[in-house]
């Protein structure tokens, strides 16, 4: 099969003129590279497209794929996830991972919180402050609360300072936000319990838990937050402790509900963390999860398994050639 391949690189857009923050979500060179030899090992022929602007080229001067491996972020909207997808569609070439619906929801942690809430699916309490709100219209929620940008990923705007105290702390932190990013920001409760990530492969009934990473803090400044520079520096900040499913089952059970409620494909990463009770409570999912051969969560948990790179690519290219032919078949 001809697979292109769909990324957004980040030295690409630290050159011109991006922070390391800005850049967090990006993909390094080895990243497409170590998916395209996984390809090449499985008899493929993969094809080095990049990001949108070259996909959009490729496609008007006529090429085309078989299926394109998508992990391309996007740069600008609050669905900018969802704008290679949304075009692959218009054309009918499959992909890997969720769609543009999905990944627009899930990028928006507040609406994915929304559908989760409104599911019955435990989630702590939440308001969405929009862009140029006052802290004024935030309903009473329990200090100390957490504050962090809500259409963000890979941990951005999320450090020890998100944890806020008091009235004064919690304006002073939006504020600050208000500096660095335009979109809304998402206040709750925190959380003071044990925190983990959860892997899940697969689409729909097939779906199924890959396994559960909890995340330790090795420095108190990152007990409170698993933010940005933790993932950076996660070699020297941060221990995963691999943790069986029957250990936590509810841990488990609500990861994979999430994942099948929002309607992921192939893929998926779930943030989750327990309350004072002990009881756990979905933060956020990642249905676009980072496939760093080396750094990246899935990676790492499935590593954990004793899964190899070339399995895990493997495992969500069956499931995503499982979909296109359901599709084509006109069966679920």
């Amino acid at each position: 099969m001809r697979i292109g391949l769909t990324y957004d690189l980040r030295e690409s857009y630290l050159s011109a003129g991006l922070t390391e923050e800005e850049t967090a979500e990006f993909d390094r060179p080895e990243t497409p590279a170590a998916i395209g030899q996984a390809l090449k090992d499985f008899g493929h022929e993969p094809v080095a497209v990049g990001s949108l602007p070259t996909l959009v080229e490729a496609l008007a001067r006529g090429e085309r794929y078989d299926l394109v491996f998508n992990i391309a972020e996007g740069l600008r909207g609050s669905a900018r996830e969802s704008q290679v997808p949304a075009l692959l569609d218009a054309y009918g070439i499959p992909y890997t991972f969720s769609g543009p619906l999905t990944l627009a929801l899930a990028l928006h942690k507040g609406h994915a919180k929304h559908i989760v809430r409104d599911a019955g699916l435990p989630t702590a309490p939440f308001f969405v402050l929009k862009s140029g709100e006052p802290a004024e219209t935030i309903p009473p929620l329990d200090y100390p609360r957490f504050v962090k940008p809500a259409a963000e990923g890979s941990g951005m705007g999320i450090d020890s300072g998100s944890r806020v105290d008091d009235q004064a702390g919690l304006e002073q932190r939006i504020r600050l936000l208000r500096t660095r990013f335009s979109g809304p920001l998402l206040i709750e409760p925190y959380l003071p319990g044990r925190e983990f990530t959860v892997g899940i492969l697969g689409s729909g009934q097939r779906a199924r838990v890959l396994g559960i990473l909890e995340i330790l803090a090795r420095t108190p400044e990152d007990q409170a937050a698993y933010g940005y520079l933790a993932k950076e520096e996660y070699d020297i900040r941060i221990n995963y402790r691999p943790v069986p499913t029957s250990r936590e089952p509810a841990v488990a059970e609500l990861a994979l509900s999430v994942h099948r409620l929002l309607e992921c494909d192939d893929a998926s990463r779930v943030d989750i963390r327990l309350d004072a009770e002990s009881q756990p409570l979905f933060l956020e999912i990642n249905p676009l999860a980072g496939l760093h051969p080396l750094r990246s969560d899935l990676v790492i948990l499935a590593r954990a398994q004793g899964w190899s790179y070339p399995k895990l690519i493997g495992a969500i290219l069956e499931s995503a050639l499982s979909r296109s032919a359901a599709d084509a078949s006109g069966h679920p």
